[in-house]
């Protein structure tokens, strides 16, 4: 099986799993930081809509750039579940376009991934302001990446779905 057969199937579990937890959730919930300093649900699914559009849909697909990073974690309420799985499925559908079309060739292709200044400047503690504000990487190792990253917040989203929650159900379909 093709790798990027393999993360369009992890990230489609993944992204299962969250649509589990928001559907359990109020809106209130969604939103909900457990500390002023922490990422409600919300914000992590609007920064996992964000990274993948960007990752793959905007560096691989080569469409436009269209994120602001730092905006997906000062959202408070501004979407409901429904339209945050509806954001999450939309990305999704134009991803897997993009990743079925990938070649073994393609796999080692670098790509370069954009972020707007400001956003770049935040996202690392940094002793100076830099003045450049992209990477290039290649596609399989970006394919693991974004694979990664989306696996890492979904746990996070599903650990505190189980702390805020009133539900005893499994979650992921596991126990543990």
């Amino acid at each position: 099986m093709k790798l990027n057969t393999v993360v369009l199937n992890e990230l489609n579990k993944q992204l299962s799993r969250i649509e589990a937890c928001i559907n359990l959730l109020s809106e209130a919930q969604i939103w909900y930081k457990i500390k002023p300093t922490m990422n409600s649900i919300g914000n992590l699914c609007l920064h996992l809509a964000g990274n993948e559009y960007q990752h793959f849909v905007s560096g691989i697909g080569n469409l436009p750039f269209q994120r602001t990073r730092s905006r997906e974690f000062l959202e408070n309420n501004g979407m409901n579940g429904r339209d945050l799985l509806q954001l999450l499925h939309d990305v999704r559908r134009q991803s897997s376009g993009i990743l079925e079309g990938l070649k073994e060739t393609d796999l080692q292709k670098s790509v370069t991934i954009y972020y707007s200044i400001e956003d770049w400047n935040k996202m690392l503690v940094r002793s100076t302001l830099e003045t450049e504000a992209h990477y290039s990487k290649d596609i399989e190792t970006m394919l693991v990446q974004v694979c990664e990253h989306y696996s890492y917040h979904t746990g996070q989203i599903v650990l505190l779905t189980k702390w805020i929650s009133e539900s005893q159900n499994s979650i992921t379909g596991t126990f543990h």
